[in-house]
């Protein structure tokens, strides 16, 4: 068994809601221990977003705080300012998503910081960047993901913006984030240093335009919503069926070709005989396509796509996302013991490590998120050298568990 290739790292982590929690729950699955820092009755904010609530908990803060401690702290208080000082000697990573400016209030501005202990690295993320004209901003997705132009490429057409359905700014925010940090750790195994790594919900989602960004910083384009189809291949999106839809990707001129035989259909047809006229005609395109795909349910059009080798799926729910053979055999459900639920599965990391023999490196010591300060005990007498970070005990769940919706 590993015990993760970040074990031995320590971050504090003192961000809530999401994109911070991300960063550190995936530090935290990597095998660092991440003490999170909350504030004392209340703590993270995400407690209270609900329902769903299971006997108190709310799910959406069970989605991001696995493998984390949980001490109460009052850093407005001497205790609090107390417990985070030596806190930070302790860590190798500090992390934040306070507005700017917070934590210099707070009187734990980068430099100090850097006093306490100067192999620190600091993550630190914001809504739309800590500085230039708009510097400081409050940043939540939804904001973030409009005034980032995702939300004007996402929808059925370009009067009918839409959000992404889950919160994909905070999500990449945390994910570049975590990127960051690593980076800056090994960066340190040469330097002996640390330093301050920024991102935020503005360049997480602007990092991710991929080729809607070079449509218009080369081609001079501005990209719109297009529904369910691809604006530069076709065909490639989503397809009505006798009783219901699959989706296709035809990327290439070779799929074209066993596409169309498959089902009849003459490859070189004026209009559609290369990638870009099929672009320009895309409405004829997906017209035929549909007339072929009308003849069909969806189960028997997947086996043919699927015999003519072209990539194909359906459209699965939640449900059936966790219920599919195939997510479970990547390890993406996680059981653990839950204090106050008992035995709860969750999302589980995306990652897997292997030796250089195909080996899994299984890692087993999966913590459950925790209650509002189930550690504040323990992690006081590690920072008192009493007692090592012990790993927390499960509690026995609540005799009357349930879910309010």
């Amino acid at each position: 068994m590993s015990h993760g290739p970040l074990a031995g790292i320590v971050v504090t982590d003192l961000t809530r809601a999401l994109a911070g929690p991300h960063a550190t729950m995936m530090l935290g699955d990597l095998g660092a221990t991440v003490i999170k820092v909350e504030t004392p009755g209340t703590g993270d904010d995400t407690r209270g977003w609900g329902p769903p609530f299971c006997d108190g908990e709310s799910t959406y803060f069970l989605s991001a705080n696995r493998n984390k401690r949980s001490i109460e702290l009052d850093l407005k208080s001497d205790d609090g300012r107390y417990t985070l000082e030596a806190l930070v000697r302790r860590s190798d990573v500090l992390v934040e998503n306070f507005r700017t400016g917070v934590l210099e209030r707070l009187g734990f501005g980068t430099e100090r910081l850097a006093e306490l202990n100067p192999r620190l690295v600091v993550l630190s993320i914001s809504g739309f960047g800590h500085d230039g004209p708009e510097g400081g901003r409050p940043g939540y997705d939804q904001i973030a993901q409009g005034e980032a132009g995702l939300m004007s490429l996402t929808g059925s057409a370009p009067d009918d913006p839409q959000r992404v359905g889950v919160p994909i700014a905070d999500l990449l925010a945390g994910m570049y984030g975590a990127y960051g940090v690593l980076a800056a750790l090994i960066e340190r195994q040469h330097t002996g240093a640390g330093q301050v790594v920024r991102t935020s919900l503005l360049a997480a989602v602007v990092g991710v335009h991929a080729f809607q960004g070079t449509k218009w910083t080369v081609a001079g384009e501005v990209g719109h919503a297009q529904g369910n189809h691809h604006p530069s291949i076709c065909p490639y999106g989503l397809f009505r069926t006798r009783d219901g839809a699959v989706q296709i990707a035809v990327g290439s001129e070779g799929l074209w070709r066993r596409f169309c035989a498959a089902f009849g259909l003459d490859p070189d047809r004026p209009g559609m005989s290369t990638n870009p006229e099929r672009v320009a005609h895309r409405s004829a395109v997906i017209e035929l396509v549909e007339e072929r795909f009308a003849e069909h349910d969806t189960a028997t059009l997947l086996g043919l796509l699927a015999e003519a080798g072209v990539p194909a799926g359906k459209v699965r729910d939640v449900r059936e996302v966790y219920e599919w053979d195939q997510t479970r055999s990547q390890g993406l459900l996680l059981e653990v013991r839950h204090p106050a639920l008992g035995p709860i599965t969750l999302p589980g990391p995306p990652l897997r490590f292997f030796d250089p023999g195909g080996a899994e490196q299984t890692y087993t010591g999966h913590l459950p998120p925790p209650v509002l300060g189930a550690d504040s005990a323990a992690v006081r007498a590690w920072l008192s050298d009493e007692a090592p970070l012990a790993t927390p005990r499960a509690h026995p769940p609540s005799p009357a568990s349930g879910c309010s919706t």
